[in-house]
Order: C-alpha cells, then sequence, then structure tokens
C-alpha cells in the first residue's frame, strides 16, 4: 500500500512516528517495561510491516528524520539502523534467526545510554570525562542490561557488546563467526546514520558523503557490508537532497538498480524558486544528472512533503 492521498501519507507518517516514539520509551525506561524482549521484537514485525508498504517511501520517511532534527535522537538512530540491517540482512542473505540479532541488536544497541545520547546531540560543549567513560563502556554496560532484561539470544547480547569493537577486523568476513560478522555489519551501518544525523554542535553530513566516509575506512574483509549498504539504499537514498548539474534542487524518492542513477523530483529551479508543481525525474535515462547530494541542514525553503511522494508514486504506476 502506498500512500495516494494525503490522508493515507499522514497516517503512514503518523504510523512512523508512534513506531519511533514508543521505541523511545522502552530504550529510556527499559526497567519499567514488561517484557522487554517481546516488546523489542514487537517494533520489530512493526517497523517490517511499514517497510512491506513500500521500503522507498519508508525510507524517505526516515532519511527525512534523521537528517533534519536532533530532537529523540536515540529513538531516531535506533530505527533507522534496524532498518539498513534488515535490509541489508536480506541483501547479503542471512539467515532469518541472524537477520533477527542483527535488527534487535540494532534497536537496542545504545540502551546503556539512551538519556545521555538525546543530550549529546544537543550538546556543544566538550564531552565530560564522565560522558567519555559512558560512551566507551555503554556495549558492555548495553548487554548486561539486556541479560537482566530477559535477553536471551546470544548473537544479540554479543552484537550489541561488540558493535564498536574492531579487533577480530583481520578475519575474513565470510570465515568470520557469526557474531562477528553481525557486529561489523552493524558497525558500519551505525557510522553512516550517525554521520547523515545532525548535532547541535555540527550539521549532519550528506548521504553521499557519509557512504564515502565509511567505505574509505573499510577493508577489503568489510567490502560484501558496504557494497551491500549500497546496493539497498544507494549513494543518495530516499529522501537525500540533491544538486542537479542543471542547477535544480531535487529530492530523491525512489531508488533504481543504479546506485548512482536513482528517481528525483526536482523542487527548486535554477534561480533558486520553489516549482509550484515538483517534476519527476528518472537520471537513468538523461540529463539533468545528480551534481552533488546536500546535507538537510542546508535546504531552508519549505518543501511539502506529500506532493514529493505523490509525485513519486504516480510515476511508478
Amino acid at each position: 500500500m502506498t500512500p495516494n492521498s494525503e490522508e493515507d501519507y499522514e497516517d503512514l507518517l503518523a504510523e512512523w512516528s508512534d513506531l519511533e516514539s514508543g521505541l523511545g520509551i522502552i530504550l529510556a525506561n527499559p526497567d519499567s517495561t514488561q517484557q522487554f524482549a517481546h516488546r523489542v521484537l514487537q517494533y520489530d514485525r512493526w517497523m517490517q510491516a511499514l517497510m512491506r508498504r513500500d521500503p522507498d517511501v519508508g525510507l524517505y520517511l526516515l532519511f527525512q528524520l534523521a537528517g533534519n532534527s536532533p530532537v529523540g535522537y536515540s529513538a531516531s538512530h535506533a530505527l533507522v539502523c534496524s532498518v539498513l540491517c534488515h535490509l541489508i540482512a536480506s541483501e547479503l542473505l542471512l539467515p532469518p534467526k541472524e537477520r533477527d540479532s542483527l535488527v534487535h541488536a540494532a534497536l537496542t544497541m545504545n540502551i546503556a545510554m539512551t538519556t545521555v545520547q538525546d543530550v549529546l546531540a544537543s550538546q556543544t560543549e566538550k564531552l565530560t570525562h564522565l560522558q567519555q567513560d559512558l560512551i566507551r563502556l555503554h556495549p558492555v554496560k548495553g548487554a548486561m542490561m539486556l541479560g537482566k532484561l530477559g535477553v536471551l539470544d546470544e548473537h544479540w547480547l554479543e552484537v550489541v557488546s561488540q558493535h564498536h569493537a574492531t579487533s577480530s577486523d583481520a578475519i575474513d568476513f565470510r570465515q568470520a563467526p557469526v557474531g562477528v560478522r553481525l557486529s561489523r555489519i552493524l558497525r558500519m551501518v551505525d557510522r553512516y546514520a550517525a554521520m547523515i544525523s545532525p548535532r547541535m554542535s555540527r550539521a549532519g553530513r550528506s548521504a553521499t558523503e557519509s557512504a564515502r566516509a565509511v567505505m574509505a575506512g573499510a577493508t577489503a574483509n568489510t567490502d560484501p557490508i558496504g557494497h551491500a549498504m549500497l546496493r539497498v539504499v544507494g549513494l543518495c537514498p530516499p529522501g537525500t537532497y540533491v544538486r542537479m548539474d542543471s542547477g535544480e534542487l531535487a529530492v530523491v524518492v525512489r531508488r533504481s538498480n543504479q546506485i548512482n542513477l536513482p528517481f528525483v523530483v526536482i523542487v527548486g529551479a535554477t534561480s533558486g524558486e520553489m516549482l509550484a508543481g515538483p517534476l519527476l525525474h528518472n537520471t537513468a535515462q538523461g540529463a539533468p544528472h545528480i551534481r552533488s547530494a546536500l546535507p538537510a541542514s542546508g535546504i531552508r525553503a519549505p518543501l511539502n512533503h506529500f506532493m514529493v511522494v505523490k509525485v513519486g508514486v504516480q510515476g511508478r504506476a
């Protein structure tokens, strides 16, 4: 089901927002959440159901959310990472149990510093020593918390405890133990999602800059992860603002079979004025092409996202 009307769009946006809000509540209050592990499973199923409705629209809403506001950063970041891990797991043909462990770890990896993570997103001052210690210790502390909350999945716990570790990166990805492989996937996704998200101390990077930065730090052994991520989201994922080589402003709305040639909706003229009617363009079919991706923080003009999504959806018919 795709949002063909403004009501459909608002309903879908509300569902994603409700999912993020619910996730934020249990991450901030894990000790008072009954059957915590089961609640995480429910949120995972909810996310999968929303992605099945329309993966491109789902990514559009997520990347707009991640790129536009640091408010509720911890839950937003966890949701973005879980969606990316879900897509990468499918691309890499991971067994269902491994996929579940990975996605559940993505949803809960920062449980030991949820409140601190939200504070850091709006903090402009230098990290305190206490904050530095919390950041350093949160993977292991998080795994311990999850164990006490009833999580029995050993791979879930291992991935949370190791999602910042690099000590096993020399092992060939395809020969590495399950926990090591899943931890590497989450670490790359975590870095990528963090780069595109804004802080008060800095603007988020463009999606292209973030993808290239993550890939530049990858070794030959981690390349399967990076390439899988680019295949499932592209260099410019849905929701990314881009400048065309014509000078026009556009927003990516759909992926294509080529990672650097998505469908875009042109929303701004070369003069800088916003267009009265957005125009769908398939960059794989010719000019104009994407010149550069833009961070969301650099876009000041108001945009009717429903109209953008509607043009993208109608063009698929």
